[in-house]
């Protein structure tokens, strides 16, 4: 009777509440404990509970009650069989609104029965334990440990299933799904591919078929369900995604939009480029055309924005620029690609010159940067679209970059300095701008435009003049320090070898073009130390042989200059570094069996044979460079004969027909035999013992026959 007068009780709820809050303390059995539950679960239904009672609820009740009632069969009599289950999820419903609680094990080791009542049928007295069952996923996701659980515990799986469904509530399915992707992308595709691609699938078809606002909406969600991983260019299931969404996009992008429309399907288009490149456009004339749209609208876009003398005001817009980057990108890789291109030449010139405007923007947008703007991911994205640009385009805008070229060193130093530049970038580096966390490593973009601009005279001497060699030196360090705390399992090429290989080059224009800064600065004096103890390191692991040839040859370049300093003059790293370098040249070649004779022709070795087109040019050079180093080196000569290379390149001439060394060789091959006779009586005997004159005559090795003939 007491529990009715309370239930009918008009006054206040608070109070009434407050009361139940004491029965349930109080309560001598189940009966009256499940009475006054019912009479708090009204008040939270209603919306009644503020922090401080739903704290009081859960010191009233804690964990072990709403538990029971979760796992209770038996409802009371004339209610319906999911009563008590109902109740218990209406109380961890109210208990989830309190972070803290949200996170803790008794809900998290209840996410298994959360997602059976996702799958289970839902008939309309049902619709309340399925809006609580949202609440509580929701809760759990924004918790520390919610995403992880809710992966590992199948709710990726039981949210696709009730979407594609259908059922009552499908739609924070959806914004749950979507949540979940956007912080644990790999895993709900590694666990769930399947059920991923199924609801991708439907969107996709809905986006394709929609004639309404719904197909600007859906531009929205897909970025969220397209992954990184191959699961779409590998999966008949996923390759038909990407077509749906190809024929969506050229339909929603060949019409007339405004503003609001065109901008969510640019995100769509770049979020696709990002996860497939160019591979869900077609080839032929309609793909050609599309790609061309796409990157024009782009270049359109960048212009519009950038190019406006006011600030951009909205973060939005950023976000679509930052889009539109990703467009332009593939654009400058199409407009290069020479296999198989989706591009015509035509189309490719006319994207060249609309791209060269819209880069034109990026730069006028960069110089009016304040000191305090860069930390803005934004800056980050458009100086490395612009990086992209530098590294394929050489001609046109050089006046407007070498202008820029100051802030560009200023930038990457200031992110250099303040972080850790090694860490690769996620999927959303361009994408989203938004919770990007800097600094990043601008430079790995910057390098190869860098390589480019340090072969010619004036963006060279802007270079050395904004202290660039110093930067780039510390850079080098910082990149050998992570390649070599990795694993020496062979793996695909790394950015961190990347960067690496093109600082190489950039360091090699710098020996060549500027040997006095190499010569003055002690900052090369401390690569060239690193240099040292690298490539013994380098060359016994065949899959850095292409890292190794560019540290072999720019040691040996840096050699001849620095040939006087301390650390060269016949200390063990010295010696173990020309060891190497010596090792890495002289097992270039080898004689094979000569199929259009019954002799031996000369041939690159099996091990270099793959790397040998990256290599080929840093051999010569490097050739051409120990030649110069002999002189400089008295003990250098020994090392080659303890190395046996002399002995065995007599051997290797003698042996093989003179009509497959071509000239370059048999130049390459003469300036280290004549540098090694001049220095040493030792090596000039060894090569008349091995018929020198003789193979010499036959080479046209007039220098080194006249230097074997001199007494």
């Amino acid at each position: 009777p007491r529990f009715l007068a309370m239930a009918s009780d008009s006054g206040d709820g608070h109070a009434t509440l407050k009361r139940c809050l004491g029965v349930l303390r109080d309560a001598r059995n189940d009966s009256e404990q499940f009475a006054a539950l019912l009479l708090v679960t009204k008040a939270v239904r209603a919306g009644e509970v503020d922090a401080k009672t739903r704290r009081q609820i859960f010191d009233a009740i804690g964990f072990t009650f709403p538990t029971r009632l979760l796992i209770s069969r038996q409802p009371p009599a004339g209610c319906p069989p999911h009563t008590f289950r109902a109740l218990g999820l209406t109380l961890l419903a109210c208990f989830c609104t309190d972070p803290e609680l949200a996170g803790h094990s008794q809900i998290l080791n209840k996410i298994p029965t959360f997602n059976d009542i996702l799958l289970s049928p839902c008939d309309p007295d049902s619709t309340s334990m399925v809006d609580d069952v949202y609440q509580c996923l929701s809760a759990v996701l924004a918790t520390a440990r919610g995403p992880r659980e809710l992966v590992t515990k199948g709710t990726v799986s039981a949210l696709c299933q009730a979407y594609l469904n259908g059922g009552h509530g499908s739609d924070r399915a959806l914004t749950l799904l979507v949540g979940l992707l956007a912080i644990t992308e790999a895993k709900c595709w590694q666990r769930d591919t399947p059920q991923l691609l199924a609801v991708l699938s439907k969107l996709s078809g809905d986006f394709l078929n929609a004639e309404d606002m719904t197909k600007f909406e859906l531009c929205e969600v897909l970025p969220h369900f397209i992954p990184l991983s191959p699961a779409l260019t590998e999966d008949s299931q996923g390759s038909e995604c990407l077509c749906r969404l190809y024929k969506g996009l050229a339909d929603v992008l060949g019409s007339k939009l405004s503003q609001s429309q065109r901008d969510p399907a640019l995100k769509l288009a770049a979020s696709l480029v990002q996860a497939c490149g160019a591979e869900w456009i077609p080839a032929g004339s309609a793909g050609s055309k599309f790609l061309a749209l796409l990157v024009n609208l782009a270049c359109v876009e960048v212009r519009l924005t950038l190019e406006e003398p006011g600030p951009m005001e909205t973060e939005g817009k950023k976000e679509v620029v930052t889009a539109c980057y990703v467009l332009m990108e593939m654009g400058i890789q199409e407009c290069l690609r020479e296999e198989n291109p989706l591009l015509e030449d035509v189309q490719k010139m006319q994207l060249m010159r609309i791209m060269e405007e819209a880069f034109g923007a990026v730069i006028f947008y960069l110089r009016e940067v304040k000191q305090e703007e860069l930390q803005d991911p934004f800056i980050f994205a458009s100086v490395r679209i612009l990086g992209a640009w530098m590294a394929e385009e050489t001609s046109s805008l050089k006046q407007e970059i070498c202008e820029l070229l100051p802030f560009l060193v200023d930038y990457a130093r200031k992110l250099f300095k303040e972080g850790s530049p090694a860490v690769s970038l996620p999927k959303a580096e361009l994408v989203s701008t938004k919770g990007s966390a800097l600094p990043q490593d601008a430079l790995r973009f910057l390098l190869p435009g860098f390589c480019h601009l340090t072969a010619e005279d004036r963006p060279r001497d802007i270079l050395i003049s904004e202290g660039a060699p110093a930067l780039l030196c510390e850079y080098f360090l910082q990149q050998w320090e992570v390649l070599t705390s990795k694993s020496t399992a062979p793996a695909p090429l790394t950015s961190t070898e990347m960067s690496l290989q093109t600082l190489c080059g950039i360091f090699l224009n710098l020996v060549v073009t500027a040997p006095d800064l190499v010569r003055l600065d002690k900052t090369f004096s401390s690569l060239m130390d690193v240099l040292l103890n690298a490539l013994p390191l380098l060359l016994p692991q065949k899959h850095h042989l292409v890292l190794a040839a560019n540290v072999a040859t720019l040691g040996l370049m840096m050699a001849r200059i620095l040939a006087g300093s301390a650390a060269l003059q016949g200390k063990k790293s010295a010696k173990e570094f020309f060891g190497a370098a010596i090792c890495f040249l002289s097992q270039a070649h080898t004689a094979q069996a000569d199929p259009s004779s019954d002799g031996l022709a000369l041939a690159v070795s099996p091990t270099y044979l793959s790397a040998w087109d990256d290599i080929q040019e840093l051999w010569f050079l490097g050739m051409q460079a120990l030649a110069g180093c002999i002189p400089l080196f008295p003990w250098l000569p020994h090392a080659i004969l303890q190395a046996q290379w002399l002995q065995g390149l007599s051997q290797l001439l003698s042996r093989v027909a003179p009509s497959s060394v071509d000239f370059e060789l048999v130049t390459a091959f003469q300036a280290v035999l004549v540098e090694l006779a001049r220095a040493s009586e030792q090596c000039r005997d060894v090569i008349l013992s091995h018929h020198g004159t003789e193979w010499a005559s036959l080479y046209g090795m007039a220098a080194l026959e006249q230097c074997l003939a001199e007494q």
